[in-house]
């Protein structure tokens, strides 16, 4: 057998910036040169490590261990216990091979461990070392469990945003954030891959922090992370913390694409638009009408073949029936004029309308912090168990976010409802000839709304309006100089059918309509 010729050096460092600082490799490695020159010990191999100890596994920790139980090495030499023995199995392993003969020196500590006592000696510091790094771990989640209850994110910063620096919130990246924000807004709509999107977000800029193009699985990764719309939620227990650092997309868009994933906002795409696809039914077995284009025509039929119902309606007939009704429910002069005195009127009302809303979301909030204070001592108390805990926790926080971008959204909010308001009026104004100008995929959404069931009998279309919109077909017509009242109140019934579908401006409508 070859005789065993020198010994091993390894060297450790926890961090790669202790590395190059503080308890450095060159420190360790200039010890462990004086040591084995003084006892005339030959170094044959270095072993250099940058990982921490706290866990087992270190890779090169643990080649040198199988290279001293290969005997390739007399034994080896180390700066301190501490830089191999910070958790007890690897210095289990190390004692192993101590019994087998392998030698074991400590640069910086006399310890002699072929005898009782000095092996006892060294068990004791490795025990030591190991309650350290326990603790040390204990420590540092306390830390990042404080820094996560003040809002701060203590992890590299996500694609999308910049380090500020220790104990500061995260910034936006002006270069990547638009772009996240396009590919969340993108994804929302239902109807783009997620190979399509990360090709269209690489086409126009986004790149990941390695100067590539971000792959499928790590756009899965942004447009689930919630940490762009102002969340921070660790992945280990799913707790969830309001950040302080800006968000780059509304809790709401973030809500929309999760919707996206879990199927609920997929929208099919269709070799032909049909602008009455799944909207028409038969009167007779009630099915949906299927659409098929013949001879130049769009046609809508029932394909049940025990329907007795055989007849198609063309949908160009269709859209002259449509035409005919909205030209009946168009705004007058007068009505035009009523709702345009309204909108000012509540224009003047913003400031005190403001106010009042501020005051209330504030309330709000106000006890939902006490909801989180009441709930952490009903955990402290074992009232439930730390699974419920976090999931009641995660609703709490999930409200108090929405309330915190109402508050940031109010001032914005209803000047935004104004101008969606006058437009619609415009719009109410020629509505007959909006209808007949617009687009099909804008008349189709009009009829969605204004029309509660169209219906097939023989050749004949059966339209059922909206309870406004029957009320508005229904006015008298009122001549210049009569009372306006009921006037007013069919028109505003109508608009208040409108916004209903758009809830933002719900609250719009109904200051209107109780106005008069």
């Amino acid at each position: 057998m070859q005789a065993l010729k020198g010994y091993f050096s390894y060297v450790r460092v926890s961090t790669q910036r202790q590395g190059v600082s503080g308890t450095s490799l060159d420190e360790q490695r200039d010890a462990i040169g004086r040591y084995a020159r003084r006892f005339s010990l030959k170094i044959t191999k270095e072993f250099e490590e940058r990982e921490t100890a706290a866990k087992s596994g270190r890779p090169v920790f643990l080649e040198m261990l199988e290279n001293l139980k290969r005997g390739e090495a007399r034994g080896i030499i180390i700066h301190k216990i501490d830089r191999s023995a910070r958790n007890l199995r690897d210095w289990a392993d190390l004692g192993t091979l101590i019994d087998k003969g392998v030698e074991v020196h400590f640069a910086n500590e006399s310890i002699d461990l072929n005898s009782r006592g000095g092996r006892l000696s060294a068990d004791i510091q490795a025990v030591v070392a190991s309650d350290y790094i326990r603790n040390l771990r204990e420590e540092t989640k306390k830390g990042i469990y404080g820094r996560l209850k003040q809002g701060l994110f203590p992890f590299p910063a996500p694609l999308g945003y910049l380090d500020a620096g220790k104990g500061k919130p995260k910034e936006i990246d002006s270069k990547t954030a638009p772009l996240i924000r396009r590919g969340f807004e993108l994804y929302s709509q239902g109807n783009m891959g997620l190979d399509p999107l990360a090709d269209k977000l690489y086409r126009i800029g986004l790149r990941n922090k390695n100067n590539k193009k971000v792959s499928r699985n790590g756009l899965v990764k942004i447009l689930k992370n919630p940490f762009y719309s102002g969340l921070i939620k660790i992945k280990r227990t799913n707790e969830i913390f309001v950040g302080v650092h800006p968000a780059i997309i509304s809790k709401e868009l973030f809500d929309e694409v999760q919707d996206v994933f879990a199927g609920k906002r997929n929208r099919k795409t269709h070799k032909h638009f049909f602008a009455f696809r799944q909207i028409i039914t038969c009167s007779f077995c009630k099915n949906k009408l299927i659409a098929e284009k013949q001879k130049g025509y769009i046609y809508y039929r029932c394909q049940k073949k025990q329907c007795p119902q055989k007849h198609t309606l063309r949908e160009d007939r269709i859209e002259k029936k449509l035409l005919k009704l909205y030209r009946k429910l168009q705004l007058s002069d007068e009505e035009y004029a009523i709702f345009k005195e309204a909108a000012e009127s509540y224009k003047r009302d913003e400031p005190k309308r403001i106010a009042e809303e501020k005051k209330r979301l504030i309330l709000e909030e106000s006890k939902i912090k006490s909801r989180l204070t009441r709930l952490a001592d009903a955990y402290m108390d074992m009232v439930f168990d730390r699974e419920t805990y976090f999931l009641k926790k995660n609703e709490i926080i999930l409200k108090q976010k929405e309330i915190q971008e109402k508050l940031q959204k109010i001032n914005e909010k209803d000047s935004f409802h104004l101008r969606e308001f006058e437009k619609f009026l415009e719009l109410l104004k020629s509505l007959y000839s909006s209808y007949k100008d617009a687009e099909p995929v804008q008349r189709r959404e009009m009829v969605k709304l204004s029309v509660s069931n169209l219906s097939a009998e023989g050749k004949s279309l059966l339209i059922k309006l909206e309870k406004p919109f029957e009320m508005m077909l229904a006015r008298p017509c009122v001549p210049n100089g009569s009372p306006r009242r009921a006037t007013t109140r069919t028109v505003l019934a109508y608009l208040k059918h409108f916004f209903r579908n758009s809830q933002k401006s719900k609250n719009l409508v109904n200051y209107i309509f109780f106005s008069y």
